[in-house]
């Protein structure tokens, strides 16, 4: 299996040209990468835009980011407390007037997943169970996939179960936490994320690719395919799932990108660009229990520090990693079979490892990676 190496820019990189060649072998369709370190930028793709078909991955192609969202959605946040029209330990609830969430929960913990709120999407419970929320996988799943849900009627269904734990206890994952965080921005901006979105972050670094899709199933072109497998009947079926309607994710994890826009954004938002000092340096500093700071993961290394937020959907997935300066950034995306079982999982954490060590240094790993909705893979 060959590469397409579109970079004029900097060497030619025969270590990241193996890695994705072995990551496309691993059980992967395709992954399209791209690196801006240096030694200039170097991009490139390998494996199958679509299954059973010649082509690679477009190395400029749109895809589902998942859990990455949640760093724009945390940015677009600090961006409002930088304007002055919230504040991080304030109670969220002031903001969502009507949901009747608990008055101790702050804006920071929601950003920093410290609110103790079920996960809308289902809890992987220390025992192995796990308790379903919103159907996200199986023949449910498919078969309801252009269904619409309202970021208020995910709150609701949290709402309605035990919280894990008091606010600000423990840290637990909750993909509803970015849900109630995007809420929060249009309750203080009056318009709805997509266009707050838009006027802070995407018109300011010219990011043409990125998309906050809401209840839209189309991802714009070009782009690789994502597949489902999954028992119907007693049979196995795989679905081309690539237009699929993310709203059961919400601001967890429901927007599209590129290499290229997420290189832009996060060496921006590293290189101090977006965010004054203080509030970046918050947005950097990790709790304790999963190195989890304000949208974003801190991951000390033999190297130094590399921040990042991974991210994957139903068929697709993304990784988004910087330096602290901004100056080195890799971004990649990925489109595979996914199935119930997120067989996958295994070699999605090989392929962050084996790239973040090609680009940050041996020693450095993957990282923390974000729980998939039942914890196994990024949500």
């Amino acid at each position: 299996m060959s590469t397409t190496h579109h970079s004029g820019h900097g060497p030619d990189r025969p270590g990241l040209r193996q890695a994705i060649e072995e990551i496309a072998e691993s059980g992967f369709l395709g992954v399209q990468l791209r690196v801006n370190d240096a030694h200039g930028e170097w991009v490139a793709s390998a494996g199958s835009a679509e299954l059973g078909r010649d082509g690679r991955p477009p190395v400029d192609g749109h895809f589902r980011v998942g859990s990455v969202t949640k760093s724009f959605v945390a940015t677009t946040v600090l961006m409002l407390v930088a304007e002055g029209r919230l504040a991080l330990d304030e109670p969220a609830g002031d903001h969502l007037p009507g949901l009747g969430l608990d008055r101790r929960i702050t804006v920071r913990m929601l950003l920093r997943h410290t609110s103790g709120i079920f996960n809308h999407t289902g809890e992987l419970e220390e025992d192995g169970t796990f308790v379903p929320g919103v159907p996200w996988r199986g023949k449910e799943w498919v078969d309801g996939r252009f269904r619409t849900y309202r970021p208020e009627e995910l709150v609701r269904l949290s709402l309605s179960r035990p919280a894990r734990f008091a606010p600000g206890a423990r840290w637990s994952y909750a993909n509803t936490n970015y849900v109630l965080a995007r809420l929060v921005v249009e309750h203080v901006s009056g318009r709805p994320f997509a266009g707050e979105l838009r006027r802070l972050v995407l018109e300011p670094l010219g990011l043409t690719g990125t998309v906050a899709p809401g209840a839209s199933p189309e991802v714009p072109g070009p782009h690789a395919h994502g597949y489902y497998r999954y028992e119907d009947a007693g049979r196995e079926r795989t679905v081309d799932i690539t237009r699929h309607n993310p709203s059961w994710v919400c601001g967890g994890g429901d927007m599209i990108s590129t290499t290229r826009d997420l290189h832009t954004y996060f060496s921006a938002l590293m290189g101090g660009r977006l965010l004054p000092p203080g509030l970046l340096a918050e947005m950097r500093t990790p709790e304790a229990t999963a190195g989890y700071g304000l949208g974003l993961f801190a991951q000390s290394t033999d190297t130094g520090t590399v921040f990042h937020h991974n991210g994957a959907t139903i068929g697709s997935a993304a990784l988004m990693y910087g330096s602290p300066d901004g100056g080195t950034t890799l971004t990649a995306g990925l489109n595979y079979v996914d199935d119930p079982d997120v067989s996958i999982a295994a070699a999605f954490q090989s392929a962050q490892r084996r790239l973040v060590d090609e680009v940050f240094g041996a020693g450095a790993g993957a990282g923390r990676t974000a729980p998939r909705p039942h914890g196994r893979l990024d949500g």
